[in-house]
C-alpha cells in the first residue's frame, strides 16, 4: 500500500463519521502516529511503500472511528500546552480551555518556589504543565482514581518534572496543607447536559470526571472552597474549572468561604469558563 493510497482509504473511511476538516486533522495525526510521516512527509513522500501491517491497522483505526471512539485514545497520546501526554479511557482527554486555564496562573503568578495543589489530576495535564511553566515550584496534585495516578505518574516521568502524586477524594480531600496556589477542573456537567454531548466524551470518556447530579451542580466546589480556604496561605490563590451555566453561583460559593477578588473569567470562545480568587 502506498501512503497515497492509506490516506484515500482514510478519507473515504472518515466520510459522514466527522466534518471533512475534522477528517483531515485526524489523517494527519495518524499518519504522524502510525507512518511517523509529518505534513512536510505526507505532502512530498505520497508514493511510497507502507510497512506490511498498513491496511489492517488502518482498517481497523477506521472501525474505531466508526463508533465513535476518541483519536487520541486509539494513538494513546494528546497535545496539551506544547507537550504530548499519555491518554487512556481512565483520564479526561485534555482540552484547549484548560490550556487556557494553565496560561492564566503562569501569568498571573511570576514568583519562585511556589506551592501548588492540583485537585483531581487525571493525565496530569494541568499539574505537569505547571511543574515545567513554573519557577522552581513544588506542585502536589491528587485523584481518587488509582489508574488515573498510574497514568500521571507516567506522563511526569516523561516530560522529566517532580510532582508528588497521591490518591484522595476531591469529596473529603485530605488534611489541609499549606499551599500558595490550588487549582482545579473538577466534574461539572450535569447529567440532565449528557445527552447533547458528543458520542466519543459520553460513551468513552470517564463519567465520573465528567458528571454531576443535576439537583447539586456545585457538589464539588462545595468541598474545594472550604478546603482551599483552609489550606491556602495568606494572599495564595485558587483557580477554577467551572460550567457556565453556574458561574454566578460558583462566585457566591467562593465569597461565602472567605475568598476575595472573585473572577469569573472568560475562555476563547466567550464562556464563562473558569473563577479566580484569593484568601
Amino acid at each position: 500500500m502506498l501512503l497515497k493510497e492509506a490516506i484515500e482509504q482514510l478519507k473515504n473511511g472518515l466520510e459522514g463519521v466527522v466534518e471533512p476538516q475534522e477528517a483531515q486533522a485526524m489523517i494527519r495525526v495518524i499518519c504522524e502516529d502510525v507512518f511517523h510521516y509529518d505534513q512536510v512527509d505526507v505532502a512530498l513522500r505520497q508514493e511510497s511503500e507502507l510497512p506490511d501491517f498498513a491496511p489492517q491497522r488502518i482498517a481497523d483505526i477506521i472501525a474505531r472511528l466508526r463508533r465513535h471512539e476518541p483519536l487520541q485514545y486509539i494513538v494513546g497520546h494528546a497535545r496539551f500546552h506544547g507537550h504530548q501526554f499519555k491518554v487512556t479511557p481512565a483520564v479526561l482527554i485534555p482540552r484547549p480551555e484548560t490550556e487556557q486555564l494553565v496560561d492564566l496562573i503562569i501569568d498571573e503568578n511570576p514568583g519562585s518556589d511556589l506551592r501548588v495543589l492540583d485537585m483531581g489530576t487525571g493525565s496530569g495535564c494541568i499539574a505537569i504543565s505547571l511543574a515545567r511553566a513554573l519557577k522552581f515550584p513544588q506542585v502536589d496534585a491528587f485523584d481518587i482514581s488509582r489508574d488515573a495516578l498510574d497514568v500521571a505518574r507516567e506522563n511526569a516521568a516523561a516530560l522529566k518534572v517532580k510532582v508528588r502524586l497521591f490518591e484522595s477524594d476531591m469529596l473529603s480531600p485530605q488534611p489541609p496543607g499549606h499551599y500558595d496556589i490550588i487549582v482545579s477542573n473538577p466534574p461539572y456537567i450535569c447529567w440532565s447536559e449528557r445527552e447533547a454531548m458528543d458520542r466519543n466524551v459520553k460513551d468513552y470518556e470517564p463519567g465520573q470526571a465528567l458528571f454531576v447530579p443535576d439537583k447539586d451542580p456545585l457538589l464539588f466546589y462545595k468541598a474545594i472552597a472550604p478546603y482551599a480556604a483552609q489550606s491556602l496561605e495568606r494572599g495564595g490563590r485558587l483557580y477554577l474549572e467551572i460550567n457556565q451555566r453556574f458561574g454566578n453561583e460558583v462566585k457566591r460559593l467562593l465569597e461565602d468561604n472567605g475568598f476575595a477578588e472573585v473572577r469569573i473569567i472568560d475562555d476563547s470562545y466567550g464562556n464563562s469558563r473558569f473563577a479566580a480568587a484569593s484568601i
